[in-house]
């Protein structure tokens, strides 16, 4: 059985209600034709969960490294903002770069080009694989969250809601938002406690069948 663990309650603050307009998926994803996420097909998939942080640490988690230099080779555009600062909301809870779990790619909304970018990867990260499981490669990789453009996806969810920094008390958009604070010069990339620690299926590699002997 699919085991999800929502938002942590101090994350889900940071949701309002779907009605708004935010960054969507649009029509259903389907799988991709070279998925990198297939050649895992022979291994169980993560389910979809998310590990709350709660302190700050500047442990070097080598999930992040590999992801980080994943980016750099696969990534089209944008560079790495970096992954750690350590920001406490209360006592017990942080954000994920808090524990070096979490990675900022610098993409500009306003340049179509790295907008376009930003839409193939999260399409890329959320496609189904070739046997239908959803979100694939976020699963495979360890990806729990994702932050674009005004907009949230976290583990489990079938699509962006919007982001609530972005948003006054009326539910609207406001006129002047701070384009790091709003994600709209960078996407955040959150990771699992196993995804951070590379000990996903995707960061341990495929498993390949051993010959019989004859």
């Amino acid at each position: 059985m699919r085991r999800f663990l929502f938002l942590a309650p101090v994350v889900a603050l940071l949701l309002l209600a779907p009605s708004v307009a935010a960054f969507r998926l649009g029509a259903p994803l389907t799988a991709l034709p070279h998925n990198p996420a297939d050649i895992f097909d022979n291994q169980p998939i993560e389910p979809e969960v998310y590990d709350v942080a709660t302190h700050c640490s500047t442990k070097i988690r080598p999930g992040m490294v590999a992801f980080e230099r994943w980016l750099g080779r696969h990534a089209r555009r944008g560079v790495s903002w970096g992954t750690y600062r350590c920001e406490m909301w209360g006592k017990h809870s942080a954000s994920l770069h808090s524990e070096n779990r979490a990675l900022d790619w610098h993409l500009d909304v306003t340049d179509p080009a790295d907008r376009a970018e930003a839409r193939r990867l999260i399409d890329m990260l959320l496609a189904p694989d070739r046997l239908g499981n959803p979100h694939a490669l976020a699963r495979r990789m360890g990806i729990e969250e994702m932050i674009w453009d005004c907009s949230y996806w976290g583990a489990g969810s079938a699509d962006f809601s919007p982001y609530a920094p972005c948003y006054g008390k009326n539910g609207k958009l406001l006129r002047h938002v701070d384009p790091t604070i709003g994600h709209r010069n960078h996407i955040h990339f959150g990771m699992t406690k196993a995804g951070a620690a590379a000990k996903t299926s995707f960061w341990r590699g495929p498993v390949r069948a051993v010959p019989a002997r004859g």
